[in-house]
């Protein structure tokens, strides 16, 4: 493991203001310029950000064989894909849809794809065998016989890895919580010997190495390490057995802060690295890593113009034009996310709720929430957007999704229009 020096550091957000009365940036581009040009609500992502991420990972895991499988689901834009595959990124994805946008963006990129997800079809086996992915997180033994079955019928043999669940706490959203026995998620640790040991008797069927993934949003490298030594210790385990694996996938989850404290992204980096390099002292196969969160977050902000702000009794709420439907983690996790004016107004801050026009009551992105001041015209930006925004949008209230742009330098390019109505009509029929 190389360490990171103080000036391979990334700062926490590419969002910054130029100077007083100057509207908010993203790297070098104004987003009251993009936000003119393309309209709002507006995804904005820096790509000299995700770059530096992946950075962060490649350099910190230099001193062993690694890949960084950058999870999908976190933001499919096909533009990020290409994006990452073009730093040496490998992806992580949970569905055949997802293996899709991979092969579209990035087609040499195949052998580069671990494929998890409890609920795999036919289908997206046949379809990942066919592109020659490089494994299959495995998550129950009904799972391993139809891998088995598809590589037996297209005579194509499956490299797979068990995703075993080591029952390890990890202090997050237990939305987003993993790693413990009553989760649907892996098999438990103490059956995988069993099941490495059956499938070693099938021609079709290649155990290629052992998978963990104990949750999301996982600020300390303490439970990593947990899940790791727990691994370490079955690997160990099958080499005994004579089934000798070639990789561990450590997964993902290293969280990010979405507050406004101080956040030192390459050091998370590093403590995570040096967990699992503990931990895996002495394995010297591959290690693959399956960071989403942490390399697009921070990266992205959804730009929303204010319509009203309206007073209800003692209530303050500030309505934007993007809802729920654009950025739902609010309302479904209770997330946080800073929200500043694009152009600062002079005058104290207020208490208020930042809520979108959906007809719901949890349409909402903060609650009490000290805001400078807006007023209706006026842009804000909702930071650390660029993880499960677009990814989690939907069309509620018949509502189209927003454009989204990539800014990398001073240039900034459309990578995905803003949906029309006759998108949303196009595949009905009435």
């Amino acid at each position: 493991m190389r360490s990171l020096t103080p000036s391979q550091s990334s700062s926490p957000r590419p969002f910054h203001y130029l100077e007083a009365g100057a509207a908010l940036r993203c790297g070098k581009v104004s987003l009251e310029l993009l936000a003119r040009r393309y309209g709002t609500p507006l995804y904005v992502y820096s790509a000299d950000q995700i770059a530096e991420r992946l950075g962060l990972f490649q350099a910190a895991l230099a001193g062993r064989d690694a890949l960084v499988c950058y999870a999908v689901k976190a933001n499919s834009a096909l533009a990020i894909l290409k994006l990452l595959a073009g730093r040496g990124a490998g992806f992580d994805i949970v569905s055949g849809g997802e293996l899709e946008r991979v092969l579209a963006a990035a087609p040499e990129a195949a052998g580069r794809v671990v494929y998890s997800g409890v609920g795999k079809t036919a289908a997206e086996i046949d379809l990942a065998l066919t592109a020659g992915i490089l494994e299959f997180n495995v998550e129950s033994e009904a799972e391993l016989e139809l891998l088995e079955a598809r590589a037996k019928k297209l005579k194509r043999v499956a490299r797979f890895a068990l995703r075993v669940n080591p029952d390890v706490f990890a202090d997050t959203h237990p939305y987003i919580s993993t790693g413990l026995r009553e989760h649907k998620f892996g098999i438990d640790i103490r059956r995988a010997p069993a099941l490495y040991r059956k499938a070693s008797e099938s021609r079709w069927l290649e155990a290629h190495g052992v998978s963990v993934h104990i949750g999301s949003q996982i600020r300390s490298a303490e439970p990593f390490g947990a899940a790791m030594e727990r691994v370490a210790r079955l690997v160990r385990q099958l080499a005994r057995d004579g089934i000798a694996l070639k990789a561990v996938d450590a997964g993902g989850g290293l969280g990010i802060d979405y507050h406004a404290g101080k956040f030192d992204p390459a050091a998370k980096v590093a403590e995570y690295a040096a967990a699992l390099e503990t931990a895996l002292a002495g394995f010297e196969g591959r290690l693959l890593i399956e960071p989403g969160r942490f390399l697009v977050a921070q990266a992205g902000a959804l730009v929303a113009r204010v319509l009203q702000v309206k007073q209800n009794g003692k209530k303050t709420f500030v309505i934007t034009d993007a809802a729920m439907n654009d950025l739902i983690r609010p309302a479904l996790y209770q997330a946080h996310h800073e929200i500043v004016p694009v152009k600062r107004r002079a005058g104290r801050p207020r208490v208020v709720d930042v809520v979108g026009p959906v007809c719901e009551t949890g349409d909402f992105f903060a609650k009490d929430r000290k805001l400078a001041p807006v007023e209706p015209g006026d842009l804000v930006a909702l930071l650390d957007a660029g993880a499960y925004g677009m990814a989690q949008s939907s069309n509620y209230n018949t509502r189209l999704r927003p454009a989204e742009v990539l800014v990398e330098g001073g240039k900034a390019r459309l990578i995905r229009r803003r949906e029309t109505m006759a998108d949303l009509l196009g595949p009905e029929i009435f």
